[in-house]
């Protein structure tokens, strides 16, 4: 068991520190790091889902995270970073994102988050408090363009949100919370 811990815990520092923006770059290039993968995410999503183009062009605004999560049997931990774009004064807020939760899993995985903020009161609420209590049940056994992972779908609070696994091997349901705050060193 003490192996299987020290072994996740190495796994999400390897994950984490994979996803996680360029810690030397400069704060042009972290932004251009993350405007890259907010671009490619919407891509995946669009071919998987072409009617959520017209969603988040009609919507208030959206949020893209890159997220890592590392599931040790009772407990699951992450972390990533993203962009918030708010359609109508078309400023991109950029923030970070860290979770924690308690449930049974085992596994890690890296997958992108995209959020559909369907009115302003909404928009403000994530980048104001961004916080984000739920559960969460999932199965993904993908590498590259092998494997499969279901693309989830929440709507909740004027918001929907979709899930892409990107790599990963998991199994799990989890009750988790989730923090997003607003990076001061990109805005």
């Amino acid at each position: 068991m003490k192996k299987l811990i020290v072994l996740s815990l190495v796994a999400l520092t390897l994950v984490l520190s994979g996803c996680a923006t360029t810690g030397s770059a400069s704060p042009t290039e972290k932004r251009n790091l993350v405007q890259n993968m907010r671009a490619d995410t919407l891509s995946k999503l669009y071919k998987e889902k072409p009617d959520v183009k017209e969603q988040i062009k009609n919507a208030a605004g959206y949020a893209v995270f890159d997220n890592a999560n590392v599931n040790v049997v009772l407990a699951s931990f992450g972390g990533g970073y993203g962009v918030v774009k708010n359609n109508l004064t078309g400023k991109s807020t950029y923030m970070n994102m860290g979770e924690a939760g308690l449930g049974l899993g085992l596994g890690v995985k890296d997958f992108n988050v995209v959020m559909v903020f369907h009115n302003q009161a909404a928009l403000n609420r994530f980048i104001e408090n961004g916080w984000a209590f739920g559960g969460n049940a999932d199965a993904a056994a993908k590498y590259q363009d092998k494997g499969g992972a279901l693309v989830a779908e929440a709507i909740a609070d004027q918001v929907t949100v979709y899930s892409l696994t990107e790599n990963g091997l998991a199994l799990q349901a989890v009750l988790k919370g989730t923090k997003f705050w607003v990076d001061s060193e990109l805005n």
